[in-house]
């Protein structure tokens, strides 16, 4: 056989070889039909405010559990108001030392800094440290019902009571705008929907109280 229709044979072999546009990264194929989270593409952001002693229930040797902590930062998650959320977004951004350094001041666990960040903070659009600092605003500017701040004694509340207590305790929020989900019988945690710019709004679509009817059980801090 010729040597230039040999060479054209192996040609046209190897291209049967080439891999479709869907495996490729998203960096490297943009129209490709595979769906992937943006970092930056969302409508709102859900603060998430986890009660430490229903955690510590079941994680008593996490580093958080022998400090008395009551309401926690969770995390500050982007989501769509269709429902749902994006995460692990592809993000040129990088978990930097002084991000890191930041992190530890305002999670209740070092574990929290990494996952936090790769779930989310990738597709918040921002940097690591400037996420982290967005997640602290939204903490801090939240005011704890005092009947929650640090109860000494276990006590029950309906989902619904204490959703209201975190709106008489910050007024101007919308009613809308904050959901309590439950472990089991425990309240696990407070969530509260604010908008890009860390102002509180009304939750979308998927975002909403996940508790029993009827009282639940909030543990103390002691």
């Amino acid at each position: 056989m010729p040597y230039i229709l040999r060479s054209v044979l192996v040609l046209t072999a190897l291209s049967g070889l080439a891999l479709p546009v869907q495996a490729l990264s998203p960096a490297l194929a943009p129209n490709a039909s595979v769906t992937v989270d943006r970092a930056g593409v969302f409508d709102y952001y859900v603060l998430s405010l986890s009660w430490s002693p229903t955690f510590c229930l079941t994680h008593a040797d996490n580093s958080q559990c022998s400090k008395g902590y009551g309401f926690v930062l969770h995390g500050l998650w982007p989501q769509y108001a269709r429902g749902g959320f994006p995460q692990d977004c592809y993000s040129p951004e990088r978990l930097t030392p002084e991000a890191v350094r930041f992190g530890r001041t305002i999670f209740p666990a070092e574990n929290l800094i990494d996952h936090e960040w790769r779930k989310h903070g990738t597709c918040s659009g921002l940097s690591a440290l400037a996420y982290f600092r967005a997640a602290d605003r939204a903490r801090t500017q939240i005011n704890v019902p005092a009947p929650l701040e640090s109860p000494a004694t276990t006590h029950s509340d309906t989902a619904a009571a204490i959703a209201r207590s975190f709106v008489a305790a910050n007024p101007g929020i919308p009613s809308g705008s904050v959901t309590v989900v439950c472990s089991g019988p425990q309240l696990s945690e407070v969530r509260l929907c604010l908008n890009t710019s860390l102002a509180p709004v009304a939750c979308g679509k998927g975002v909403t109280h996940a508790c029993r009817g009827g009282p639940i059980r909030i543990p103390s801090v002691r």
